[in-house]
């Protein structure tokens, strides 16, 4: 695997490929690499002739300081991880170099889809991943660049942004990759304690549950049965739990067989914000 730091190595060992009509598929991470991460590599490979990697921890899509200060930074573990899986080329940034000094900020414009769920929970969050996620598609013009499904929403905003813009990649949303236990692999999750994690795979449960009484219950009342599981757990605070359409992310008020509802979690354990969703019909 070849390491690039240099915004301007990076195209030209990129254009060589190109030049050998050889498909790339990228997977930009912030790090902390886990077997999430690793599937979008592996599928990725499979699909795509070279793999790239990035590995950049965005500033501007941190709206509490101290989440930014406290996120998991384990350069020598991801490079051994991701030579594991044969990732061909793994691109480290630095910050100067990405956010140049008076550089023009771009604002993009997402639509309702911005300003739902996390986009209501974290201001300027998804405004922030716009940014970095143009830059890099931009850097490396891939041909598929690939997310988990896990941030559903950071899905759509990413399709809205290659859409807007014109941008090169195909855009491919990958399952949820889990724990044996259920939970959904996240970076934040080794930030857990002891408890907290023993804890966590019941936000799954609660999901899972959730999908098998919608015949049973109406929207509201399934948030409402939803919202007290979680909360019943002293380790856990429920943000939210939203019921939307796979589309458009607009809230559901009544069941409707022919419109692919998903319900949306977000669950607060002390300072660790943990997401996850499951399709209900």
């Amino acid at each position: 695997m070849k390491l690039v730091n240099s915004i301007k190595e990076l195209p030209h060992i990129l254009n060589a490929f190109r030049a050998d009509g050889i498909s790339l598929g990228f997977v930009p991470t912030m790090g902390a690499l886990h077997n999430g991460h690793l599937a979008l590599i592996k599928r990725a490979k499979l699909e795509n002739e070279i793999c790239v990697c990035s590995i950049f921890v965005n500033p501007t899509q941190f709206n509490n300081p101290k989440d930014l200060e406290k996120y998991p930074r384990q350069m020598d573990s991801d490079i051994q991880l991701l030579e594991s899986v044969d990732c061909d080329i793994l691109f480290v940034p630095e910050i100067e170099e990405m956010y140049p000094k008076g550089e023009l900020e771009i604002q993009f414009s997402f639509g309702e889809l911005e300003n739902v769920m996390e986009g209501a929970d974290r201001p300027g969050h998804f405004q922030g991943v716009g940014t970095i996620v143009k830059k890099l598609f931009d850097i490396v013009e891939p041909d598929k660049a690939y997310f988990g499904n896990k941030d559903y929403q950071q899905l759509l905003i990413i399709k809205s942004l290659t859409q807007q813009y014109k941008l090169r990649p195909e855009i491919i949303g990958c399952d949820i990759v889990r724990e044996d236990d259920g939970l959904a692999m996240s970076s934040r999750n080794q930030r857990l304690s002891t408890a907290q994690r023993l804890a966590a795979p019941q936000i799954y449960s609660v999901l899972k549950a959730a999908k098998g009484k919608n015949r049973a219950l109406d929207v509201e009342s399934l948030k409402l049965w939803v919202a007290k599981q979680i909360n019943n757990n002293e380790l856990m605070e429920l943000a939210y739990f939203e019921i939307s359409d796979a589309e458009t992310l607009k809230p559901i008020m009544k069941w409707d067989k022919n419109q692919r509802a998903i319900g949306f979690i977000v669950v607060n354990m002390g300072e660790i914000r943990l997401i996850d969703n499951i399709e209900l019909n």
